[in-house]
């Protein structure tokens, strides 16, 4: 089957005014924490530290596959193995498997680590042809079995010695991966470290580090798409116009408001985004399904946010489930943590004017401030539909 993935990448490049826009489901979080990875269990409560199991995680994220309304589910390699090698369930489904290629030391967040407080260092769990066929070597047949996209991620903290061994280290991963026909996104994280860069310049900084170092990278090398964090409406829009062939995308940082999830989604579009790339924000919501059901209709500008954080309670108030927030606090933007310890700089919630472009940033407000429309309630009645 083609992948949605593949449709709308084709359309972009071929189209840079067109509207199609991505989204993927981060389900690599047990690459990052312990045994909370899988987040928490319905039957959680207080403090008493009740979480998912694995089988449980790994449950959903087929509901999520079945669905298809993301373009990509990330993985791990573990996970991709089961649910793309040995249960095929990519087979037949527009949605397209990734899995993560390298796990950094700052994503090494476990119960009394201390790991995250230091300089991320580089660092590969999974090979490549693990992720492509399950095993340490493939045969070129063999690697059409799993996912041939994987996500790989650098940090920089502005210092020579580190930034070398990290622009070393993806040096070799992408050798590797062109000479085995594997794709790759690449993340660019901010610095770990919080006084890396002054604050008012990490946006730039980030810029000019992505263009940089893949300055010198040919066709056969560079990503498929970017995933960085949303540094606000200025350096999303430099960075989109920068070069049309570079596809920029978010990452979603800590859960925060549901509010958070869907304005990000929306301002980062306005400003040059193709896709959003939340894993928090989906593992953490009270109903995975349908909170990618309303990610969706804000992606493809079939709603507002606000309209969305309405209809996606009246469709938890439907289903019998509580919310985690009233509706007016889930209304509020927050400022969500980006790195998984919680340490260094958080998310830009802020859509100042651009200077560049006064008509694109009004564009991003407008209907944000009116009340719900009747679409609100149409959505909450038809929230069957929603989760289909």
């Amino acid at each position: 089957m083609i992948k949605s993935l593949d449709k709308k990448i084709e359309r972009i490049l071929a189209d840079h005014q067109c509207k199609a826009f991505m989204l993927a489901d981060a389900k690599d979080a047990d690459m990052a924490y312990g045994i909370a990875a899988p987040g928490k269990s319905p039957e959680h409560h207080a403090m008493e530290g009740h979480f998912r199991t694995l089988a449980e995680y790994r449950d959903l994220i087929r509901q999520v596959i079945a669905q298809a309304k993301v373009d990509i589910v990330l993985t791990s390699a573990s996970t991709n193995e089961i649910l793309t090698i040995e249960e095929r369930l990519f087979d037949n489904s527009p949605v397209t498997p990734a899995a993560r290629a390298n796990d950094t030391t700052d994503i090494h967040v476990v119960s009394g680590g201390r790991y995250i407080r230091e300089p991320a260092q580089p660092f590969r769990t999974a090979t490549i042809d693990h992720i492509q066929c399950g095993k340490w070597s493939c045969t070129p047949e063999e690697r059409k079995l799993g996912a041939n996209l994987g996500l790989y991620s650098v940090t920089y903290n502005n210092d020579l010695d580190l930034d070398l061994k990290v622009l070393e280290t993806f040096k070799q991963f992408r050798i590797e991966a062109e000479k085995k026909g594997f794709r790759y996104f690449l993340e660019v994280f901010n610095p770990n470290m919080p006084d890396a860069v002054e604050p008012e310049k990490l946006g730039q900084f980030i810029n000019d580090r992505i263009v940089r170092d893949l300055a010198g990278v040919t066709k056969a090398g560079r990503p498929l798409f970017l995933k960085v964090v949303y540094q606000g409406p200025k350096f999303m829009e430099q960075l989109a116009g920068y070069d049309p062939d570079l596809i920029p995308g978010i990452l979603g940082g800590s859960s925060g408001t549901t509010y958070d999830a869907f304005k990000m989604l929306a301002d980062a579009k306005k400003y040059g985004a193709r896709i959003a790339l939340y894993g928090r924000k989906i593992n953490n919501s009270e109903h995975q399904l349908a909170f990618i059901s309303f990610l969706r209709l804000v992606a493809d500008d079939e709603i507002t946010p606000k309209e969305a954080v309405h209809a996606y309670h009246g469709v938890l108030q439907e289903l019998k489930i509580k919310p985690y927030r009233d509706l007016a606090d889930d209304m509020q933007l927050t400022n969500p943590a980006v790195s998984y310890g919680g340490t260094g700089s958080s998310v830009s919630m802020s859509t100042p004017v651009s200077g560049n472009n006064p008509k694109k940033a009004a564009a991003v407000t407008t209907g944000e401030n009116s009340t719900p429309s009747d679409r609100v309630a149409e959505y909450r009645k038809r929230w069957d539909r929603i989760l289909g």
